[in-house]
This record gives structure tokens, C-alpha cells and sequence, in this order.
């Protein structure tokens, strides 16, 4: 059994075990549905005309819409954080062992929506609707390539706010991310202080440091020494799949832990430094590179090159609040934080959240850190968050 699959059922088993035998949102069918506004205003003062995004929902808005908790999705995700949207489906949501009837974020109480943000990376996943650099642009009739604006969290944010703006909603409960939806997550709590009574920072930075940059750069890079990428110019061509691929396998080995890839060599592929392919041939791979490479490729048909490329820009150009300094940034937030980093993070490290910490308790913000431990890395905070469910619960109550 490959491990990753192994890991995910541990983690599904100690959330039963932690929050009891409730019934699963993945029982319940979920639709994705459409949102669109004829003109938005970027934070970097252009316009996107005919804007699009998906947004889904789990549990039932009450009567004063006072019960609603926003879940901001991490970089490669989307809207499906929970349930199913066929029965036959192979997995529920990525926090599903979280959202749900009776769990921590507990849909018999809350209403809890998510939302696609712009330039989603798998825009051609059907259960994905997002506008970004695939999408065509009304003005020429042709995709937008490069043209298309600039975006920053600010703006996923101001997305997302629409879409609550929508609805009647005029406040959250709390607002809850992991990862890329960390940022999305603080930054909501500081540009609208009067919206956010509580806020949950998973896996998460409160700005994108020089360190951070600079590895971000890191994915960019195969897409654009890709020659199919041509600047951006491929939607009438051959795209640049091997870079895609390529930055695809540096996200997934910066997600997960040393600790992780070593165990899974060490399992079915037998991993050994002195492997005949490689040994034999330069053009051969070891195991664990065919591995990942596999694993990316799957990944990569659902998603556009240039789409990677806004996304890593949104997440370099953060810092909560959109201010110049990172105190400036926080100081009129008002939301109660919690900080979950994960103990083996290799990408958000754990340094960054304590440096959010000190930056809220400089500015006498009330806040708690909690670390997350196990063996996947970054992606604690997706497939591990269960560990902390309790913990959760009990801020969502307070």
C-alpha cells in the first residue's frame, strides 16, 4: 500500500477517534456554485472585466447570518474542503476529517464556505471555475496570457468578500487557512478588523520573507526555462507540460519531510543509492525520482503553467495587512489568532509563525501557538490537522 495513502488513513482514524462516531460530510453531496461580478478592481489598481470564481458550502446559513466560518485554500487546492460531489468519488475534501456534522468545525452549527481564488491552478478541473491567465479576455476575444493582471491575496480576499457580500452576510465567525490560505486567513483579519472576531493561521506566515522569495522562485523556474512556455504565449500551442511537471515535483518534495520521502523509498521501491538504472544510464532515474515525477504529471493535467506563475507572485508579494511594515500591516487587526505551524515544515517553517506571534504580542494581540507534529512536513496542516480538532473546537467556541 503506497505510504502517503497510509498516512492519510491514520489521519482519518484519529479524528474518529478524538471526535467520536459522527456522521460524515462525505456522506453528504456538495455542488459547486458560480459567482460573478461584471468588473473588480485589483489592489494594484487594474481592472478584470467578467470575473468569475466558484464557491461551495457545508451546513446551513442561520437566520441572522452570525454563524459563518470562512476556509481559505492552500496553493494547490480549491474551494473542496469537504464532502463529496458524486458518491463514487475517491476522496472527500481535504479537511473533511475537520468540516462536517459533529466535527470541530461542526455543521450543525456553523455555515461554512470556501471560495476558488483567481488564478486557481487547476482551472481545467471541472469542478474548479476561476478567472486568470487561461481565461479569455473580453476585450480581444483571446486568452489572456500575461496580460492578465497582477493579483495579490488582497485581491483573493476581496474575492471572496463579494461573494459573502452576496449572500447578506456582513461578518465571519472566524476565518480558517492553511498554508496559502494562512495569508489569505490574516490577511482578512487585519484589512477587515470589523468582520474577523477569530482567525486560524494553519501551516502559515504572516509575509513572505527573503527566504520564502526566493524558494517560491524556485517553482517558477521550469515553467520558464520551458521553451513551450513562450513568455506566456502557449494557449495556441504546445504547453509547457515539462516545466509544469517540474515545478510541480519541487512543490511536492518542499510540502512533505525528509522523514516522509525516506520512509517511502525505503517501502516498495526499495530506494538505494547504487540503483542499476541510474548507475548504468544518465538518461534513467532513481525510484524515488520516478516517484515524485509520476505523482506530478497526475497532478499537472488539471492545471495551467502561467496560473502557477500568479500564484507564486500573489504569495511573494505578501505581507498581512498590504502595508509597508508587518506592525503597520496588523495594528488595527481585533481577532483572537491562532497559530498552528507544523514542527517539520520544510516550506511556511515554524520560525515564520513565531515570528507572526511576535509581531502580534509587540502589538498586544491576543493570540495562541500550538505546533503540529508528525511526519508529513508541511502537509501536517492538511492531512494531520485532526491532531489538533479539540484545540480547534474550543477556539471556535471562545
Amino acid at each position: 500500500m503506497n505510504r502517503c495513502l497510509q498516512f492519510i488513513q491514520q489521519s482519518c482514524l484519529f479524528a474518529i477517534l478524538l471526535l467520536g462516531s459522527a456522521p460524515t460530510l462525505a456522506d453528504i453531496l456538495v455542488e459547486k456554485q458560480r459567482f460573478e461580478i461584471a468588473s473588480f478592481d485589483t489592489f494594484n489598481g487594474q481592472k478584470i472585466k467578467q470575473l468569475a470564481v466558484g464557491w461551495e458550502s457545508y451546513g446551513t446559513l442561520n437566520s441572522d447570518k452570525s454563524n459563518v466560518i470562512l476556509i481559505t485554500h492552500y496553493f494547490t487546492g480549491n474551494s473542496h474542503a469537504a464532502g463529496k460531489y458524486a458518491k463514487d468519488d475517491p476522496a472527500p475534501g481535504y479537511w473533511d476529517a475537520l468540516i462536517g456534522p459533529g466535527k470541530a468545525i461542526d455543521t450543525n452549527q456553523f455555515f461554512v464556505i470556501s471560495v476558488d481564488t483567481l488564478a486557481n491552478l487547476g482551472v481545467y478541473d471541472p469542478h474548479v471555475i476561476t478567472t486568470g491567465p487561461a481565461s479569455i479576455n473580453p476585450d480581444t476575444q483571446k486568452p489572456y496570457g500575461l496580460s492578465f493582471p497582477v493579483v495579490t491575496i488582497r485581491d483573493f480576499v476581496n474575492v471572496q468578500k463579494a461573494v459573502l457580500e452576496s449572500l447578506g452576510i456582513e461578518k465571519l465567525h472566524a476565518v480558517i487557512g492553511p498554508s496559502m490560505g494562512s495569508m489569505q486567513a490574516i490577511d482578512w483579519a487585519a484589512a477587515y478588523p470589523e468582520w474577523v472576531p477569530r482567525m486560524i493561521s494553519v501551516i502559515g506566515t504572516a509575509q513572505s520573507d527573503a527566504w520564502t522569495t526566493a524558494l517560491l522562485e524556485q517553482w517558477a523556474m521550469p515553467i520558464k526555462l520551458d521553451a513551450n512556455w513562450n513568455q506566456g504565449n502557449y494557449y495556441q500551442s504546445e504547453p509547457p507540460t515539462a516545466g509544469l511537471i517540474g515545478a510541480l515535483m519541487m512543490i511536492t518534495q518542499d510540502a512533505l519531510s525528509p522523514a516522509f520521502f525516506n520512509q517511502q523509498g525505503a517501502g516498495e521501491m526499495q530506494f538505494q543509492p547504487l540503483e542499476p538504472g541510474p548507475l548504468m544510464d544518465i538518461n534513467q532515474n532513481h525510484s524515488i525520482i520516478n516517484w515524485l515525477s509520476s505523482r506530478a504529471a497526475a497532478r499537472a493535467k488539471n492545471m495551467d503553467a502561467n496560473h502557477l506563475l500568479y500564484l507564486v507572485r500573489a504569495c511573494q508579494l505578501f505581507i498581512a495587512g498590504h502595508q509597508s511594515t508587518l506592525d503597520q500591516g496588523l495594528s488595527k487587526l481585533k481577532a483572537k489568532v491562532l497559530l498552528l505551524p507544523s514542527s517539520h515544515d520544510m516550506l511556511l517553517m515554524p520560525y515564520q509563525s513565531y515570528e507572526a506571534q511576535s509581531a502580534l504580542n509587540k502589538l498586544h494581540k491576543e493570540n495562541e501557538l500550538i505546533l503540529l507534529d508528525g511526519p508529513l512536513g508541511h502537509l501536517e496542516g492538511v492531512l494531520g490537522i485532526s491532531q489538533q480538532a479539540k484545540r480547534i473546537r474550543e477556539f471556535l467556541a471562545q
